[in-house]
């Protein structure tokens, strides 16, 4: 069996890769959302959601992206475009130079990550979406593994 300290590291391995994972989807996310024409994306979520639509016509995951995609026109699209491309290459820097064990890059994600939960609370404050609280509560989990590894990381250089 693994020592905790083995388990927490790769608990942190792991969470720095979803949030990688996570980047890239925002930077494809963005420049789809950037490129392609409103029209055409509701077209697309009406029929990706289609059979969802025609078996519950009220159903809560499929009648709120059809309500956002809505509002995604002119200057909402451009926001939230360059918002999740910006979002989504931060996250990927720095979860590269986590990766490659940058003593600096510890300290600045855990501000960078803390700034986006805080953003997640407000957001939360007007939507009420369970689900921003349950990233949020993932995120924190992350910053907290962070913490610890870069208190390691930094210990093992100072010996």
């Amino acid at each position: 069996m693994k020592r905790r300290g083995a388990l927490l590291h790769d608990a942190f391995r792991c969470g720095i890769t979803l949030k990688g994972v996570d980047g890239v989807l925002e930077v494809v996310g963005g420049a789809l959302l950037w490129l392609v024409k409103p029209r055409s994306m509701d077209r697309l979520v009406r029929w990706l959601f289609q059979h969802e639509l025609s078996r519950d016509p009220s159903d809560f995951i499929a009648t709120h992206v059809l309500h956002a995609v809505g509002h995604l026109t002119g200057e909402g699209k451009v926001f939230a475009s360059i918002y999740l491309a910006a979002h989504g290459i931060v996250k990927i820097g720095l979860v590269a130079a986590l990766w490659r064990g940058k003593l600096w890059a510890y300290p600045l994600a855990i501000g960078v990550f803390s700034v986006f939960d805080a953003y997640q609370l407000y957001r939360f404050t007007h939507t009420h979406s369970l689900m921003l609280i349950v990233l949020t509560t993932i995120d924190v989990a992350i910053i907290l593994l962070t913490w610890r590894e870069y208190r390691a990381q930094k210990g093992m250089r100072e010996q």
